[in-house]
């Protein structure tokens, strides 16, 4: 591209744009890259003069095109940000060094300098849209010359496209640009699957291209007598895009119904509703078909009616029905917006958050910033990179989640507060789980309880990065005000008995041989049972030898827990079967002491434990068991004692839990049913007067592990003759 036609392409949409900075930048490149070459043969100077003229096709603003222009220098060449700043301006130079720092990131290297790579990206982009708009069109000219860079870092190269910047393409709504990127990877990364789909698009093209002419033209026929002013587009779906449909609902090529979709452009938003109307009323609607984000667009401003119809020769037909101005943002997204221009068409940057699609994408960074580089590239492709589904709170209030979201993430995308008091759900007016997965217009309540603190577990069910961030959030701060102050006591007890003297500051020194980030984190992971207090001793005084006796030596063929019993001396007593009943599975206990569990609830395995030495032998309680409380002045009497299950083995464990129900027929039959097809066994039952309106009974069970217990009880808390249900710990 020669000088003059860098000016005419820019002057095409802004007659008043500079023409003598778009000249000096042109030259300054073409100086600075000199005689340097891409790995195609071509002049390295083409490529940043390719990179400027696919932004003039998405009509950006003077400096943008001047950035592109420049974008390699820093990094390619002897020129310097200094040089720049003095030639072009602080605003230019700016975004060429930001640009220099993101060239410079390696997604391909392990695991966690990608995740800080990623992270280096995403705030980049925070501070500056035009970053992230160079950066894509970039990548774009890249992949479109990739079949000239050497194979082995073709797909690697792929693979970074279609992981992120095909996607943030998509966030920023510049669908066009998406299409392209994610086929031309698909191209490298699954090379026969794309030759395989274009084959088959080539041949329905060929048999139904007089079809999909007949189709359109009748479509314009229908708007016209009925005086809707249109233009009909036929489109075909991106091979890619076909190819993740397939995947993701396991069909076959021959079963997509959507193959080919036909865009309807409109003057008016009017206009879209009336042809709605038109298009149903002439053929069919498929249920379930109708979309309206017009009403509800989407983050990235995406807004177009979607509808099928069994159209003209008995057809599938997809309708996307949108007005000229939408078309524009469905296809350049933030450019569309024209962000960084005056009403008078100057280059001047005006508040970015005239965009939905660029704020909404800031926000979510600048809400996860403080996570950890890890964590942090798990919660964005989890926050930006999914479909969404749009659900409502009561009062009207839209919330747009990503697909497969639940209730829990409804709540902390409402208020965090909100997710970590949340203890049930009503759907559409119905009472359901908070793990019930949200469909696109539901309208959800969270119900809510103050004392209520987020279980851990939550962290595996939600979608979004912000509910998991919170959820783990709120795990660290209950487990330190749980755990950490136990931990603390025992930690500094271990030092006395070791005859050493406790330092935090030395503590704090040896945390990297502790594996642990900080002296809460040891604490809490001593109070919790996850590590000893002598190898705390140990990390500051490593001369130091814990006097433990030994056990008896494990026979030859006693492995898994049975042995470890064994050889801890461990008996386990059980309740009217005599001296001698079988091991318990469990590690820690190392004296030849009666064992049983505590009398209320037991404890079952999967849940953490601690025993209670008294005079009477040594009892077994849940560490939430509020029973713990009467020793928590008397620390000698506690024990680290875990469990040690053999996988193959499937042995039954007590305990308790009381269910409340409604006082009618059937009730009981209901819940005794629930936990008998779930493998349970029922020892006993009680019942408690509880009112006329509800009845009480406490069931002594008999299950493998916490997580069979868990899913019991959660079946049961969904039948609706069951009010409440709660476990019982002694």
């Amino acid at each position: 591209m020669r000088q003059y036609e860098l000016v005419e392409r820019v002057r095409r949409y802004n007659p008043d744009a500079n023409e003598d900075l778009l000249n000096r930048a042109y030259v300054f490149a073409m100086k600075a890259h000199g005689t340097q070459k891409r790995a195609s043969g071509d002049p390295f100077f083409s490529h940043p003069l390719e990179v400027a003229a696919i932004l003039t096709d998405l009509k950006f603003d003077d400096a943008t095109i001047v950035a592109a222009v420049l974008h390699d220098t820093i990094e390619d060449t002897a020129a310097t940000r200094e040089e720049i700043d003095k030639v072009f301006g602080a605003e230019i130079g700016g975004l060429v060094e930001g640009l220099t720092k993101l060239n410079r990131l390696d997604f391909a290297s392990k695991h966690a300098q990608q995740a800080e790579n990623f992270r280096k990206l995403l705030l980049a982009i925070a501070d500056d849209a035009r970053v992230l708009l160079i950066k894509l069109a970039d990548r774009l000219h890249n992949m479109r010359t990739l079949n000239f860079m050497p194979e082995d870092k073709r797909a690697r190269i792929a693979q970074d496209t279609l992981d992120i910047y095909a996607p943030l393409a998509g966030r920023m709504g510049m669908q066009g640009m998406r299409s392209e990127l994610d086929d031309l990877a698909f191209r490298y990364l699954m090379p026969d699957a794309c030759e395989l789909i274009m084959a088959r698009l080539e041949e329905l093209k060929k048999k139904n291209g007089a079809l999909i002419a007949r189709i359109a033209d009748e479509l314009t026929d229908q708007f016209a007598r009925r005086g809707i002013k249109c233009e009909v587009k036929g489109r075909q779906k991106q091979a890619y895009s076909i190819w993740r449909k397939m995947e993701r609902n396991s069909i076959s090529f021959e079963q997509l119904s959507d193959i080919y979709g036909f865009r309807i452009l409109v003057d008016t938003v009017a206009d879209c509703y009336a042809a709605v109307g038109v298009a149903h009323t002439t053929w069919p609607a498929v249920p379930g078909r109708f979309k309206d984000y017009i009403s509800t667009p989407k983050q990235n401003d995406y807004r177009s009616i979607h509808t099928t119809v069994i159209g003209p020769g008995s057809q599938r037909v997809e309708l996307q029905i949108r007005t000229y101005d939408m078309h524009e943002i469905a296809e350049y997204g933030v450019a569309a917006h024209a962000l960084y221009k005056d009403s008078a068409g100057h280059a001047e940057p005006v508040d970015a958050g005239e965009s939905r699609a660029y704020r909404g994408l800031r926000q979510t960074i600048e809400a996860l910033a403080s996570d950890d580089s890890e964590k942090f590239l798990e919660h964005t492709k989890l926050e930006l990179f999914q479909d969404q589904v749009f659900c409502f709170t009561p009062k009207g209030r839209l919330i747009a989640l990503p697909r497969g979201a639940t209730a829990i993430d409804f709540a902390y995308a409402v208020h965090t507060d909100v997710g970590n008091s949340a203890v049930g759900a009503k759907i559409n007016g119905r009472i359901a789980p908070l793990i019930s997965t949200l469909r696109n217009g539901d309208e959800v309540l969270i119900v809510r309880s103050d004392s209520r603190t987020p279980p851990a577990a939550w962290d595996s069910l939600v979608v979004t990065g912000r509910a998991r961030a919170a959820i783990r959030r709120a795990t660290r701060e209950a487990a330190k005000a749980q755990y950490g102050g136990l931990g603390r006591q025992i930690v500094e007890r271990a030092f006395g008995r070791a005859g050493r003297k406790f330092s935090e500051a030395k503590l704090k020194a040896a945390l990297p041989r502790l594996a642990r980030a900080s002296v809460d984190d040891v604490f809490i992971n001593v109070g919790r049972g996850e590590l000893y207090s002598s190898d705390v001793v140990r990390a500051i005084y490593p001369d130091f030898q814990e006097d433990r006796k030994p056990g008896p030596a494990v026979a030859p063929g006693e492995s898994g827990w049975f042995g470890l019993a064994k050889a801890a001396n461990l008996v386990f007593r059980v309740p009217g079967k005599g001296e001698n009943g079988e091991p318990l599975p469990l590690r820690g206990v190392d004296w030849d002491t009666p064992v049983r569990f505590a009398p209320n609830g037991g404890a079952v395995p999967g849940e953490r434990i601690v025993g209670i030495r008294s005079d009477q032998g040594i009892t077994i309680y849940p560490i939430h068991s509020s029973a713990l409380v009467a020793y928590d002045d008397n620390l000698d009497q506690w024990l680290d004692v875990r469990w040690d299950l053999d996988a193959a083995t499937k042995t039954l464990y007590p305990t308790q839990i009381l269910v409340t129900t409604l006082n009618e027929p059937g009730a009981l039959g209901v819940v005794a049913t629930t936990i008998g097809e779930n493998g349970a066994n029922i020892d006993n039952l009680q019942f408690k007067p509880s009112g006329s309106d509800f009845r009480e009974v406490r069931f002594d069970l008999q299950v493998f592990d916490i997580q069979h217990l868990n899913t019991i009880i959660a079946q049961l808390r969904d039948k609706p003759v069951v009010a409440k249900v709660e476990r019982l710990s002694g």
